[in-house]
């Protein structure tokens, strides 16, 4: 949250950042007579200072876990660099709503495409702007509409509960068939699922372990960093496959819900690195976390970019 302090002679600049408990207050002042200049036009026209203030406070706890997180000594503090800027330009254009409309439209069409989905992103964008679409799949059009509607519960309703999971899975699945035309089933899964030749939970253990996920995230959340946080969450949860379908989807929704409350922007797994992402996931099962929190970073790296140009486009 950022302001201007004014008095009859001078302005001062203070922008409050808290992270991890810990609160960063940066003040400038900005001058006597210093005319009409707004909180806009100063945080725009000292960007880098203000960027490099609060990189340089956040990374004294990126430091703490760099090693567990990433073989790249600079990809971390690329990823929080980016957060900050996004957080910042956001700030001075005030576009927030538009700018996660147009992120919307890209993690919806890829995290279904991920799933098994066809529809062209064309098509995801035209039913997100104009409700209307004439894809010959009906059953993939109204995955996209679902989709929309579980993207706008998880930023106003979600919360870390069962109940808000169970609600989210609802939303996302509703009147919607699986494979072979099977309506998706309501509620956690009742019999077995394998990932990857794996087992998952097993039905009668699912809300015991969702429950343990969720009270290990309440004791955590404000201890661990955001980006551990969120990660683990969602390899957990993808261990944990609650639903006979629907994990993925949800999954992601719910890891970005981390990273939001945490003030980072969400990120796009890419369907293009879809077998590397289920390959990390693979990995991070039998205990090779670093992979799998590398290979996230890579996607937030590269969603950041392209709400980067977005935001500049706008």
């Amino acid at each position: 949250m950022a302001y201007l302090i004014k008095n009859k002679q001078s302005r001062s600049f203070i922008k409050k950042v808290r992270f991890m408990q810990k609160e960063l207050v940066i003040k400038k002042y900005i001058g006597k007579y210093s005319g009409k200049i707004t909180k806009e036009q100063f945080m725009l026209k000292n960007m880098n200072e203000l960027t490099s203030e609060e990189l340089k406070f956040r990374k004294r706890f990126l430091n703490k876990i760099q090693d567990k997180l990433s073989y790249s000594q600079t990809l971390p503090e690329k990823v929080e660099k980016k957060s900050i800027l996004i957080d910042n330009l956001i700030e001075i254009k005030n576009n927030k709503d538009l700018i996660y409309n147009e992120f919307a439209k890209e993690f919806i069409f890829n995290s279904n495409n991920i799933e098994g989905s066809k529809i062209p992103k064309n098509e995801v964008i035209k039913i997100l702007e104009t409700g209307k679409s004439k894809y010959r799949n009906k059953n993939e059009i109204k995955e996209v509409e679902n989709s929309i509607k579980s993207f706008e519960y998880l930023l106003i309703n979600f919360k870390f509960n069962l109940a808000s999971i169970k609600r989210l899975y609802y939303i996302l699945t509703k009147n919607l068939n699986m494979e072979g035309d099977i309506p998706y089933p309501r509620g956690f899964k009742d019999v077995a699922n394998v990932v990857n030749n794996k087992p998952t939970t097993n039905p009668e253990n699912v809300e015991k372990e969702l429950q343990n996920l969720l009270n290990w995230y309440k004791k955590n959340r404000k201890k661990e960093h955001p980006l551990i946080l969120a990660f683990k969450f969602h390899k957990i949860y993808e261990m944990i496959h609650p639903f006979l379908d629907g994990n993925g989807r949800t999954g992601r929704l719910i890891m970005n819900k981390i990273l939001i409350s945490k003030g980072y922007f969400p990120l796009i797994v890419y369907k293009t690195n879809k077998l590397s992402y289920f390959n990390a996931l693979d990995k991070a099962t039998e205990g090779r976390n670093k992979k799998y929190y590398q290979f996230m970073l890579e996607q937030a790296d590269k969603t950041y970019d392209f709400i980067l140009k977005t935001i500049d486009k706008y």
